[in-house]
């Protein structure tokens, strides 16, 4: 789950991590009464998407008209494809330096992994481009939390005004945040020193784990709305677990770890998958549907069914995706391998049912509709 700025930045301030005075909202007339109270201001999109001061979606302000006339410029801006409909007026603070700093999972750590640079206030990507040694990464042992000596010692070398100890301190509660409320991505760009030598975090960038929602009911009914395809919302709607993405190999396995590794193994092979589509579970009752949305997917070009059971039994998976294919007769290359529980009865099935042979190996099958859908492509 993604959260806008206004919705991040409330973490950061019960970390102790202090932040500008600010108001939400929706309206330019609410925007002048803000800006009245705040003083010199900065006018600020709310949108789950980066670079909104590229496209127009932050602007500095003096007083409450000024405040007024950003208000009307900014509300009703499409960034990143989202509508601005709401506003974070937030006070203007004096800035000497500006810096970077996050928490994220990392996937080759396998744990959280602190990240800081002196290069604030641009897109990382292009600060580690930049000065690849200014940005300073730490791995976090997750059972041990981070200490104020690991955070000290990630900041030494650089040149932080004397505010060592400070930015230190502010890490540490970066970190504590991230763990208190199950983030997967924590972040403060820019994250400033002010001229009158405090710290303060002038943006904010958080994503819980969807997992944990149910641990923070609150604070996910303060999620982004999420932004569907309307192939994604007919899924939804359905019962399915749908994602459409830009490639030509459709997918169509059970379980989510598995149609992940199919997802991958197709990249790994060349080729690029079209979606995720998980039919585990129940979901194989809705083998119709879920191929009916996942045809309707003009990019695709070929169609891989990678089936592993366990518990459930593949015959049964089949079952539903034989049934589907007989009622819609899509004129578009399949491709199985089955595996698991059930997989004699399965393979069997196929074979009487369409006339088709599932492979041995998925890489096998993966191959040839990679293959396929490079041939439809031409």
């Amino acid at each position: 789950m993604n959260f806008e700025e206004y919705a991040a930045k409330p973490l950061l301030s019960e970390a102790g991590i202090a932040v500008p005075p600010s108001r939400v909202v929706s309206d330019s007339a609410a925007a002048a009464e803000a800006a009245s109270e705040i003083g010199s201001c900065v006018v600020k999109a709310q949108v789950p998407a980066g670079k909104r001061g590229k496209a127009g979606g932050i602007k500095l302000t003096t007083d409450a008209e000024e405040a007024r006339s950003a208000a009307d410029a900014i509300l009703g801006m499409e960034i990143g494809g989202y509508r601005v409909e709401k506003l974070l007026i937030e006070g203007q603070v004096p800035i000497a330096r500006e810096f970077y700093a996050a928490v994220l999972n990392d996937s080759a750590s396998r744990g959280p992994m602190l990240l800081f640079s002196t290069l604030g206030g641009m897109e990382v990507e292009e600060a580690v481009s930049q000065d690849p040694a200014a940005m300073r990464r730490i791995s976090v042992d997750i059972e041990a939390g981070l200490s104020r000596g690991q955070a000290i010692s990630a900041l030494e070398g650089l040149d932080l005004a004397g505010m060592t100890s400070e930015v230190a301190d502010t890490l540490v509660r970066l970190y504590g945040a991230y763990r208190t409320n199950d983030a997967e991505l924590l972040e403060i760009n820019p994250l400033v020193l002010t001229e009158d030598r405090r710290i303060v975090a002038l943006d904010c960038k958080f994503t819980l784990d969807d997992s944990s929602s149910g641990r923070h009911e609150a604070l996910a009914s303060k999620a982004a709305a999420e932004q569907l395809t309307v192939l994604e919302e007919e899924a939804q709607a359905a019962g399915l677990k749908y994602i459409e993405l830009g490639g030509t190999v459709g997918v169509l396995a059970n379980g989510a770890g598995l149609t992940m590794t199919t997802m991958d193994a197709i990249t790994h092979y060349g080729g690029a998958p079209a979606n995720f589509l998980e039919i585990g579970g129940e979901a194989y009752t809705k083998a119709t549907r879920a191929l009916e949305i996942l045809l309707r997917n003009p990019g695709i070009k070929s169609l891989l069914v990678n089936f592993c059971g366990a518990f459930a039994r593949t015959d049964v998976m089949a079952q539903g995706v034989v049934d589907a294919w007989k009622a819609l007769k899509p004129d578009i290359p399949v491709f199985f391998t089955i595996h698991g529980t059930g997989e004699d009865e399965a393979v069997a099935l196929v074979k009487n049912e369409l006339g088709i042979e599932p492979y041995d190996l998925m890489d096998d099958a993966v191959q040839a509709a990679v293959a396929a859908s490079r041939r439809g492509a031409a």
